[in-house]
């Protein structure tokens, strides 16, 4: 057995009735259930329909996302997550470069790199060497005054905790960002690549070896393993070329707002939803939700 999910941003609730049934009625599917009028319904289905990805099509044209999963094992008890562009809004290394004089030419390079064209580890050896001698102290600045939480991280947050699952941040980006992000929102664990600091200013290094792709593999089946849990019980949730180890091996990979390279290889997209869409696609409703 198999749900449909339909979802919108919740702070543009367009999905309506006629087309949540025009859908279930299409695929011969149960009866529609609104975890959030105007946001998000789900109905069953016997088997994954032939047409999902036309359907998925015509449905993001009016600001709708579509995801189609077995029923089975869909609350999960462990949520793992790319912090930059995933949990928050911005690219950390973006903001440290434009306080640096040089953001524009770094945030080309993150966008290629997050998008496949570039190797994620000779990228970031490239970007972080752009930082020398940054003041350490920017870091907090930075992290005050440019970073903003994205849209549903708290309620994914709380609301999964609530239930019992764990929650690891794990970043290609530094851990002087991802402790920070961790601590506001209420993550168990957090992992991620460490700048190097001399005389209170960035060297332009980064500690060897850099969390990358294979290392978000590796935390997801450490985690896992730690937890007794099997990795079909983790979601995870990213945006970049360096995420789609762990979005492929998770038992949910979500790719949120992700790059075109990246959401193409992955079956579970959400491009309108906000981080919420994580709690609907697990079949939990807006009353459940924990603030």
């Amino acid at each position: 057995m198999f749900v449909a999910t339909l979802l919108t941003n919740p702070n543009r609730p367009v999905l309506d009735r006629v087309t949540v049934e025009s859908l279930r009625n299409a695929w011969g599917g149960g009866d529609a259930v609104w975890l959030d009028p105007g946001v998000a319904a789900e109905f069953s289905v016997a088997a994954m329909p032939v047409n999902r990805w036309d359907v998925w099509q015509g449905l993001q044209g009016i600001g709708v996302d579509l995801v189609v999963q077995r029923a089975e094992g869909r609350r999960k008890k462990l949520l793992i997550a790319d912090m930059d562009s995933t949990m928050i809004e911005q690219e950390c290394i973006d903001e440290l470069a434009d306080e640096a004089g040089v953001g524009a030419y770094v945030a080309g390079i993150t966008a290629r790199a997050m998008n496949g064209e570039l190797d994620f580890e000779d990228a970031l050896r490239e970007r972080v060497g752009l930082l020398k001698g940054l003041p350490a102290t920017v870091i907090a600045q930075v992290v005050r005054d440019r970073i903003t939480l994205m849209s549903g991280g708290p309620q994914l947050l709380a609301t999964m905790k609530a239930n019992g699952a764990h929650a690891a941040l794990v970043s290609g980006g530094f851990t002087a960002f991802t402790s920070a992000i961790a601590g506001m929102l209420g993550f168990d664990e957090n992992r991620a690549n460490i700048l190097l600091i001399e005389d209170n200013k960035l060297t332009g290094q980064v500690a060897e070896p850099i969390l990358g792709r294979a290392a978000k593999v590796t935390a997801l089946e450490e985690i896992s393993t730690r937890l007794g849990i099997s990795i079909a019980d983790a979601i995870a949730v990213g945006d970049g070329a360096n995420d789609l180890g762990m979005l492929g091996l998770a038992g949910a990979g979500v790719a949120l707002h992700a790059k075109p390279a990246v959401a193409a290889q992955c079956d579970l997209r959400v491009n309108h939803g906000d981080l919420t869409a994580l709690l609907y696609m697990q079949g939990y409703s807006r009353e459940e939700f924990v603030a």
